[in-house]
């Protein structure tokens, strides 16, 4: 027992100690007081141990420390690296500058740790940071080359040196404007994203741990410093990572609220969007969100308590507020003050306070979810971001005040009133924004609601709703033709996406007669309508017109926009979809894989278009006989569409239903069955029965069926399938379907074949 109670105290005193080594020197005091409470004589043992550290130069002597408590000290060289100056220095050990003379001579950034029988946490952390930066590989984190141990037996591992600027810093220097800035910002994100796909969490976050460097004349990012990382999951070997609840890791205004909470238990990805957060405000308005150096003359755990409590002014604001900064701030982002609140007000004010959101629920889930966000302001579409409603602020109120609202009845009318006030600065904001964008945007969410791939449930009343505002903007916009045209191509789009081709087709050829007198036939818009029109040709069995349209868009594309941008890639990808739809599967395979090479290195391997792509380039791997690619290819972007977009997206569905089909062709039946049985049932529940994805569906299942020698089952998914959806593609095969062969002397297949050749001449009709 009594060595039970001697292991604990060690224990204790072990995680205190390092702790309080975390903490800057002035502040150590008033943590012991926080952390030892009225146990004075733990309180005095780790004075001792603080005190014999820092007077022997990290050297004591308690008469229970097994070994000494050695500070980092310079050596000439270590291995190939020979040191030349020291680069920084902080809780858990020295950077160095370095010389590496072999295999390769090349100058390099070694890290040496600190090291410490009592503060254990050090060393695990420092182990933490080797590991998770050999384990990424981005061009946005800085790499590493090498690790060991020193003659000491301190750890030590080397990396890429970074002779770059905090990216604040450089951002100034280069007087950056906004746009400029969130480009370069979003790059960051980039990495960050990627260490968190990693199982990574970087906990540390800011300027000075974002450093750039200029590759080939253009800024890059490099993140540095993954001393304070987290697992996250299960990819790294367990005990690798680690952090110490209850430890304040991290830095002052930078930090996320729950960093600052002792009590909290599961630091997850979003503290790192947090600290982005921070970083954007800073490059945007030159001042963090907060006063850190007020914050610094507070007692520790009060600065923390308003870390945790307070919400930061919008951007704007801030700007407005500190007039004194404004005007320097202004100039080194290479515009004047009144443009620059007027550029941050709205979308930036959203977005900034969105990745600052003191709830994490509420926060971006994801770096890549900023940056996205961050994309759409930059391209003028409608960010995700939203001002928080004036009952959350109330909410809110009522939280941090919820002693006086219950014992004061006049508190709880100032805070109605509060609220009214904030509803009609939201609504005196809203009214500042551009009319023409707000219209638009407004126009667009609402008409999104109709798509199956933004929405996960059918809605009985969307046609209606659809059919009659269509209506409305053909015959009263006539007079803005501009809008008109975008409206237009919005609802062709959304008519698209529910399968009603003919109607999609007709508001879709309107919208690019219109922007084509409008803006010519290479701006952005005329083009984006051109694929979507060529889109509906392609489902209507019409690929040899949809490949031609396509061809002229894409020409004009490259010509004008790149080969590399979304809007060529999305044609490209169209177009090798029209070649697979006429059976010519080679070009189709060929420009599936320019279109995918592209797409990974341009949008992300995680982007909507690329995993879309994926599975095209299955499909067309499958049709040519290249079943074991295939199915691999397919099955990785389900995966990833199961992952991203959730297993009820429509893309997710469509994708289930091709991997089905590859299984079926492999001979490997009860797999397919298993897969296609669960997609039918949700694409019904969700779009309805008269969904073309529905239809697909059955299809296959009917073939699946005509295989295993089920003719009552293929017969009656085949009727399913001309009664509610057939499309002209599947008109067209079902006679010369090799898996409906059986079926061929059976009266009812007989009568379905001539109802669909019926089928067929009815959609090809001109009328």
């Amino acid at each position: 027992m009594e060595n039970e109670e001697k292991r604990e105290h060690w224990e204790n005193l072990k995680e205190l100690f390092g702790a309080a080594l975390e903490c800057e020197p002035e502040r150590r005091a008033e943590f012991l007081q926080h952390a030892c409470g009225s146990n004075h004589s733990l309180r005095a043992e780790l004075q001792s141990l603080l005190s014999s550290y820092d007077k022997t130069s990290g050297i004591t002597h308690h008469p229970w420390a097994a070994e000494s408590i050695e500070n980092v000290a310079p050596f000439e060289s270590i291995g190939p690296y020979r040191l030349l100056k020291k680069l920084g220095e902080g809780g858990m050990g020295q950077v160095w500058l370095a010389d590496q003379t072999s295999p390769v001579h090349r100058q390099v950034a070694l890290k040496l740790i600190r090291a410490s029988p009592l503060d254990t946490s050090l060393l695990h952390r420092f182990q933490a940071e080797r590991q998770s930066l050999a384990i990424m590989d981005h061009p946005a984190i800085a790499k590493v080359f090498d690790g060991g141990t020193a003659p000491t037996g301190q750890p030590y591992f080397v990396m890429e040196y970074v002779a770059g600027l905090p990216i604040t810093d450089y951002c100034d220097q280069k007087k950056l404007n906004i746009h400029q800035r969130i480009e370069l910002f979003i790059l960051a994100c980039e990495g960050v994203q990627h260490a968190h796909q990693k199982a990574i969490i970087h906990r540390d976050l800011k300027p000075a741990n974002i450093l750039v460097v200029e590759v080939d004349g253009k800024p890059m990012p490099r993140i540095i410093d993954f001393g304070l990382a987290k697992a996250i999951a299960a990819e790294i070997p367990a005990g690798t990572l680690y952090t110490q609840p209850g430890s304040f890791l991290g830095t002052p205004g930078y930090m996320s609220p729950e960093q600052a909470d002792p009590r909290a238990m599961d630091i997850d990805t979003r503290t790192d969007v947090y600290s982005l957060g921070v970083i954007l405000y800073v490059l945007l308005t030159g001042s963090e969100p907060f006063d850190a150096d007020a914050w610094r003359k507070l007692p520790l755990l009060e600065a923390l308590q308003q870390l945790r409590e307070l919400d930061p002014p919008r951007p704007s604001a801030r700007l407005t507020t500190a007039r004194e900064r404004s005007v320097p701030a202004a100039g080194a982002r290479n515009t004047e003050t009144r443009q620059l609140v007027s550029l941050l007000r709205g979308d930036l004010d959203w977005i900034s306070l969105k990745a600052l959101e003191r709830e994490r629920s509420r926060r971006y889930g994801a770096p890549s979810e900023l940056a996205a966000d961050l994309r759409r302001f930059l391209n003028h579409e409608p960010v995700l971001a939203r001002p928080a409603s004036a009952g959350y602020r109330l909410q809110k109120y009522v939280r941090r005040h919820r002693i006086s609202v219950a014992t004061a009845a006049v508190v709880a009318a100032l805070l109605v009133t509060f609220g009214v006030l904030q509803a009609v600065q939201l609504r005196r904001i809203t009214r500042e924004r551009d009319r023409a964008n707000r219209i638009a945007a407004f126009m667009t969410g609402m008409f999104k609601l109709s798509d199956p791939t933004e929405v996960h449930a059918g809605n009985p009343s969307t046609r209606d709703v659809l059919d009659k505002a269509s209506k409305d903007i053909e015959s009263g916009l006539s007079n803005d033709p501009e809008l008109q045209a975008q409206l237009l191509h919005v609802m062709g789009t959304a008519y698209m996406n529910l399968g009603v081709y003919p109607r999609a087709q007709s508001l879709l050829e309107e919208a690019v007669r219109l922007d084509r007198q409008n803006f010519g036939s290479s701006n952005p818009e005329t083009l984006g309508a051109m694929t979507d029109l060529a889109w509906t040709f392609n489902q209507q069995g019409r690929s040899a017109d949809a490949e031609k349209l396509l061809r002229e868009t894409l020409d004009i594309e490259r010509r004008n926009l790149g080969t590399d941008n979304r809007t060529t890639l999305a044609t490209m990808l169209s177009l090798a979809v029209a070649l697979d739809a006429q059976g010519h599967h080679d070009q189709a395979e060929k420009l599936g894989r320019e279109t995918l090479e592209a797409q990974r290195r341009v949008l992300g391997p995680d982007h909507t278009g690329t995993l879309a792509n994926m599975g095209n380039l299955a499909a067309y791997l499958a049709e040519q006989g290249k079943f074991e690619e295939a199915e691999k290819l397919m099955r990785e972007a389900f995966l990833a569409q199961r992952r991203v977009l959730g297993p009820e997206n429509l893309k997710t569905l469509t994708t289930a239903d091709d991997l089905g089909e590859i299984l079926i062709d492999e001979g490997r039946y009860d797999e397919a069955e298993e897969i296609l049985l669960p997609d039918l049932e949700t694409v019904v529940r969700l779009l309805g029965r008269d969904h073309p994805e529905a239809a697909l569906v059955n299809y296959d299942l009917a073939q699946l069926a005509a295989r295993r020698g089920r003719r009552d089952e293929a017969i009656s998914r085949l009727q399913e399938v001309i009664d509610h959806g057939l499309t002209p593609q599947q008109a067209q095969a079902i006679e010369s379907e090799p898996s409906f062969a059986p079926l061929h002397n059976d009266p009812r297949f007989l009568a379905l074949l001539a109802a669909a050749k019926q089928h067929l001449a009815t959609a090809q009709s001109p009328n």
